[in-house]
């Protein structure tokens, strides 16, 4: 998926109003995702998504994976674009539910592994929660 197919998709499910919002939302969803998941997989992530949404990925990863839950995951979304619990897990949704559909079905599992089952309905997959 291009860049601008896969922020095309992301504004039309968050119901964004322009280009730069989603870009801006996007950018803090992959950067809170790439320090909740380990840093090689971030990078596997990565490969798979048109510059510049791989960079948000590899600069956000840090060495090791944050041990914390869909709670505190949605609370450091709305802390980087300034939103409130509900419309942090509208943008989360908004961007994860599209990458879901940009990466492989063997790479999302992988990064569905290393989180909660709670993650899943964010990406569009709650028949994957347990």
């Amino acid at each position: 998926m291009r860049h601008d197919e896969f922020l095309a998709k992301m504004r039309e499910r968050g119901e964004y109003h322009g280009q730069e919002e989603a870009e801006e939302v996007t950018a803090s969803v992959l950067r809170v995702l790439a320090s909740r998941i380990t840093s090689s997989e971030a990078e596997d992530l990565a490969a798979q998504l048109p510059e510049p949404l791989d960079r948000q990925l590899i600069d956000g990863a840090g060495t090791q994976a944050g041990i914390f839950g869909v709670e505190e995951f949605l609370r450091r979304v709305g802390r980087l674009t300034g939103a409130r619990p509900r419309t942090a897990e509208w943008d989360a949704s908004a961007v994860l539910s599209t990458l879901a559909e940009a990466v492989s079905g063997g790479e999302l599992n992988q990064v569905l592994s290393q989180l909660p089952s709670g993650f899943a309905p964010l990406f569009g997959k709650p028949e994957l929660s347990g």
